[in-house]
């Protein structure tokens, strides 16, 4: 695996946990996808932060054109995450964190093929 793959796993890992923290603290306050959706909202500043300044570090677009590209490649993230999440804690009736952990690791193929290729294209 090369350096960016590397860096992508370790940004992706503390996005996740950012996620699942807020999750963690929020979920007996509200609905668990609210409290999922507040998760993602918080991580998406851990992951963009790091995934410009380490994944994709040699990025050849502007912050700005990598901000709103991640925004919509993190945005369809999310989507397959919440629907992963519903179906696993509501259909399947899944424990919350587990059914949030398996929705994240789903998700996650699919935002570093976005990232790469097109959020933060070469």
């Amino acid at each position: 695996m090369n350096a960016a793959g590397l860096w992508f796993l370790a940004v992706g890992g503390a996005a996740a946990l950012t996620h699942l923290g807020v999750f963690a603290l929020t979920q007996h306050l509200m609905w668990p996808e609210l409290a999922n959706a507040l998760g993602f909202c918080v991580a998406f500043f851990v992951s963009f932060a790091g995934h410009r300044r380490f994944s994709f570090q040699d990025a050849g677009t502007s912050l700005a054109t990598s901000l709103r590209r991640f925004a919509v490649t993190a945005l369809a993230g999310f989507a397959c995450n919440e629907a992963v999440f519903m179906l696993l804690l509501r259909g399947l009736q899944l424990p919350a964190l587990l059914a949030l952990f398996v929705a994240l690791v789903f998700a996650a193929g699919q935002t570093f093929v976005l990232s790469r290729f097109w959020a933060f294209r070469r």
